[in-house]
């Protein structure tokens, strides 16, 4: 099921006016919002801003009006925009927008795109309906942020590792420029920085104190709290890894009391947030896994289809790799980066040790090679070893699921029987081998269907099990099984006799010959 997502309303005000600021809305606030699109001048140029059509909100970077105007006009016919974010937005945009029901949403001129798209992708994954169980509250950031602020009387900004800001509560006209430029995604002026590592401020933080920064009045930098963030991990016995910062800043209501406390709480909560939303998948991932049937949904191919931006009847494959040799090496965003460089239509998506790719659309294009080619790079860039398994659904993106299962299947075999499969294969080039260990894996899962008798041969004799094991796959041909063996063809011939005496049974009925060769192998 593709998730709701959130309000326009809930957007614009999770951004905050620091961010972004409403100028038009003429449909209302309540419109369900889940998908954004850049746009750029060479898109509208070009003639590709089409192809981004199934977005919900759209980011206009350096488009001229006139552009605008008749984007506006192309977009409309086919889906009508909710929103366009656009930076110092003119009369003559905002009049157009507004006649074909479009909101506008000025950007603050100095806001970098690429951390608003960033929020507001966070927005959409993990501030949405909480009405699905699987959403629940404690796994919003900026709900948390809001609450500290709420609890402090200050301004809270939430940043990851790298001090780039996850989520923040609302400002006000007291907001200085460290939190503004933080929260626009620009570098905070030199000299506050500098001031904050010369006193060590970083290092108390990463260490677990809650800080308090005096107020700087030269610099333009008001009194603030931090307290670091650490995830703690799925092993008890490792430390505590520094996940991030929780900074509070005051205005001219001073800060609470219990301020120092109150961060200490939240900085668990924030840590226990962000250690969710590292397993959690991304809103993409949960759509690319339900229609590649690894999660259960009750959407239609085609909305899955229209929520990815992807057609749904073209010529589709799948691709399964099995990265348990790729050690610490990200392998899913390895490979995104190069099925994208592929195919820009590419999806991909992770499931346990699996990574999973599906184009589409496959046209023209070589699969196999592109395949062959991207296992030889990770071989020789990383020295990770890859098997890739390819299905091709006949019946478009709808067979995707099964597909996926069928790449299971070989992966599976794979797993169980290293080197019996090619590096690069199919269920059909792997049929013999598949359902063969497949069947082989079925009887040794039920003790009732392995003849008991050899077992005991393995017990008592296990020097006759290998030979009866090799005359049996060597169709009786003594001299074959001689071969394999490294022994004289009399040799064969005096322990298969000794076999059937154990056994009790002649090796010339064909049942016997297939039960025993079956349980050879199940009790391998």
């Amino acid at each position: 099921m593709i998730r709701p997502g959130v309000s326009l309303g809930q957007l614009v005000l999770a951004l905050d006016a620091t961010m972004v600021t409403l100028i038009e809305a003429p449909r209302g606030l309540d419109l369900a919002v889940s998908s954004a699109a850049l746009i750029d001048s060479d898109d509208v140029r070009l003639g590709l801003a089409a192809a981004s059509g199934s977005a919900d909100v759209f980011f206009l970077l350096g488009v001229g009006d006139d552009a605008v105007l008749s984007w506006l006009v192309r977009q409309a016919e086919p889906r009508t925009p909710a929103a366009i974010f656009v930076k110092e937005p003119s009369a003559a945009v905002i009049d157009r927008a507004r006649a074909a029901g479009t909101a506008v949403v000025a950007v603050e001129p100095r806001a970098r795109w690429e951390r608003l798209y960033r929020l507001v992708d966070h927005v959409f994954a993990h501030h949405g309906d909480r009405a699905d169980p699987r959403d629940e509250s404690g796994t919003d950031l900026f709900g948390l942020a809001q609450s500290i602020g709420d609890r402090t009387h200050g301004m809270v900004s939430i940043e990851d590792e790298q001090s780039h800001v996850l989520a923040y509560s609302a400002s006000n006209d007291e907001a200085d420029d460290l939190r503004r430029l933080s929260i626009l995604g620009r570098a905070g002026p030199p000299e506050h920085l500098a001031w904050l590592g010369q006193w060590g401020i970083f290092d108390a933080v990463r260490a677990g104190e809650v800080v308090s920064v005096e107020a700087r009045p030269e610099l333009g930098l008001r009194p603030r709290r931090a307290v670091g963030i650490h995830r703690r991990e799925a092993d008890p016995r490792r430390a505590p890894t520094f996940a991030g910062t929780i900074w509070v800043q005051e205005g001219s209501r001073s800060l609470a009391d219990d301020t120092d406390e109150v961060l200490r709480g939240a900085a668990v909560l924030a840590g226990r947030i962000m250690a969710r939303l590292a397993a959690a998948p991304s809103t993409h991932a949960v759509v690319v896994q339900e229609l590649l049937g690894l999660r259960d949904g009750t959407a239609e191919v085609a909305e899955l289809a229209r929520g990815l931006g992807i057609v749904a009847d073209g010529r589709p494959a799948v691709i399964g790799f099995d990265g348990r040799e790729a050690g610490s090496t990200r392998l899913p965003e390895v490979l995104a980066l190069s099925a994208s460089a592929f195919r820009p239509d590419a999806q991909v998506a992770a499931n346990g040790s699996r990574v999973y790719v599906l184009f589409p659309d496959t046209g023209r294009a070589s699969v196999p090679s592109w395949i062959r080619g991207t296992i030889s790079a990770l071989r020789s860039e990383l020295g990770i070893e890859l098997r890739a398994v390819i299905a091709s659904p006949a019946t478009g993106l709808g067979g995707a699921a099964a597909a996926r299962a069928e790449v299971d299947r070989v992966l599976d075999t794979g797993a169980r029987h290293p080197g019996s499969l090619g590096q690069v294969t199919s269920l059909d080039e792997a049929r013999t081998a598949v359902l063969l260990d497949e069947i082989v894996t079925m009887i040794a899962a039920d003790g009732r269907l392995t003849d008991p008798r050899i077992r005991a041969l393995r017990d008592d004799d296990p020097v006759l099990a290998e030979t009866l094991r090799a005359y049996l796959d060597a169709f009786g041909d003594v001299g074959t099984a001689a071969t394999w063996l490294h022994v004289h063809p009399n040799t064969v011939r005096y322990r298969v006799r000794r076999v059937e005496e154990k056994l009790g049974t002649s090796l010339a009925d064909p049942d016997v010959r297939l039960l025993l060769a079956l349980s050879l192998r199940a009790t391998a």
